[in-house]
């Protein structure tokens, strides 16, 4: 989402010790792939919202577009949970998968979103919450975290990939510069690690979010790097978390941009060693391993901006031109990396930013979202008809 520049006040306690002045007592996540033969669950809601993109491009007589957004429709995408009000959409998810497991025999994993910190987004503001301060943490762990933790322990029979918290540790590795993120860092730390110890489910893979390359990619700016500080910060979250927590991995490029593996690469991304996804995992990696952490990624590829798109990283809200980029994908040839997927929702805005007439963020923005669909990466595949896919235990639009 999100590039931080500004890394004043960095207060992460020892932050550029090495790794063993760091408890080892976190145990690794050694367990499979929770991509690998399952299928990222539908995400209906989203489907539904597609209807009017798929209208726009019959209404202009766009064939072969509208049969790509039926393709989209029936697209692994992530739910998220972005305020206590939502929690209702775990229990869709939940359902959905449920479904197309059982009666469909496809074995599914149910992509989330833990999204609702006091005080998110300190930096930008595009996305700020509902909760703050430590009143807000409070709510935090008893409205919003201790629901996930029933809800996902109910759904034994299903497998969860969690993104825990976009954009929290890049602020907290880059922008400690700006009051609000400063004074959100101890309550924020307390919260991801809260949530990370209520969701030590076997069948919960939690990825704690890595923003994305142009963030903190950088290796050679300080002494250990923005990926080195932030492997430390993870580190240290982790642990707070408890000496037996574990995590499956890490999220990369989460509502951001960048592509996984770039065809060209853009003179904004000189002497940054992740200039590209594929590039940011190979280089984050062995700074995780230092601290003892897991070096597994899945990254976001929702949206991709196309060549020549943005004249530097800081171009982070409704990027244009882009589109949709290659949907899951277990090949990646990274051999860090468990699979590409959708975490953000194509279509919904990044904020009131960007293009002219942008909504807010998380609003349709059907305009945007018929670009994305007519620039789409070629393994989006026109459906056969036009016609709406539907199976008998699918919710109805």
């Amino acid at each position: 989402m999100r590039f931080g520049s500004s890394i004043a006040a960095f207060t992460l306690g020892a932050s550029l010790a090495p790794a063993a002045a760091f408890p080892t007592t976190v145990s690794r996540d050694v367990s499979g792939n929770p991509f690998a033969g399952r299928k990222l669950t539908i995400n209906h809601s989203y489907g539904k919202k597609l209807e009017a993109t798929f209208d726009a491009f019959v209404e202009a007589g766009d064939e072969l577009n509208a049969r790509k957004t039926r393709t989209v429709q029936t697209t692994g995408t992530f739910y998220w949970i972005s305020n206590i009000a939502s929690l209702s959409a775990l229990d869709e998810a939940i359902s959905v998968a449920r479904a197309e497991q059982n009666q469909g025999g496809v074995p599914q994993v149910v992509g989330l979103v833990l999204y609702n910190l006091p005080d998110r987004d300190c930096s930008a503001g595009e996305s700020a919450g509902e909760l703050s301060g430590r009143d807000g943490l409070r709510r935090y762990k008893e409205e919003y975290v201790n629901a996930w933790a029933v809800r996902l322990a109910r759904a034994s029979d299903l497998t969860f990939a969690v993104v825990v918290e976009p954009d929290a540790i890049g602020n907290m590795v880059t922008n400690q510069g700006i009051p609000l993120c400063a004074s959100a860092k101890p309550i924020q730390e307390e919260g991801i690690a809260y949530a990370i110890s209520k969701l030590q489910l076997p069948n919960v893979n939690l990825y704690l979010d890595a923003s994305h390359g142009g963030w903190l990619g950088w290796a050679d700016n300080l002494p250990l790097g923005h990926s080195g500080l932030a492997a430390a910060q993870f580190k240290e979250i982790i642990t707070l978390s408890g000496n037996t927590t574990k995590v499956r991995g890490f999220s990369t490029n989460v509502s951001n941009y960048n592509p996984f593996q770039a065809t060209v690469r853009e003179n904004y991304t000189e002497w940054n060693p992740s200039w590209d996804e594929d590039h940011y995992a190979s280089s984050l990696a062995p700074f995780l391993e230092a601290q003892g952490l897991p070096a597994r990624f899945i990254t976001d590829q929702s949206r991709v901006h196309l060549p020549g798109a943005r004249a530097e990283w800081g171009e982070w809200c409704n990027v244009s031109p882009s589109g949709l980029g290659r949907p899951q994908a277990t090949d990646t040839g990274n051999e860090y990396v468990d699979s590409l997927v959708w975490v953000k929702p194509p279509g919904e805005s990044d904020g009131q930013c960007g293009l002219e007439g942008a909504p807010p963020a998380g609003v349709w923005f059907n305009e945007y979202v018929k670009m994305l669909v007519e620039n789409a990466h070629e393994d989006v595949v026109p459906a056969d008809s036009l016609e709406r896919t539907t199976k008998s235990w699918w919710p109805q639009y």
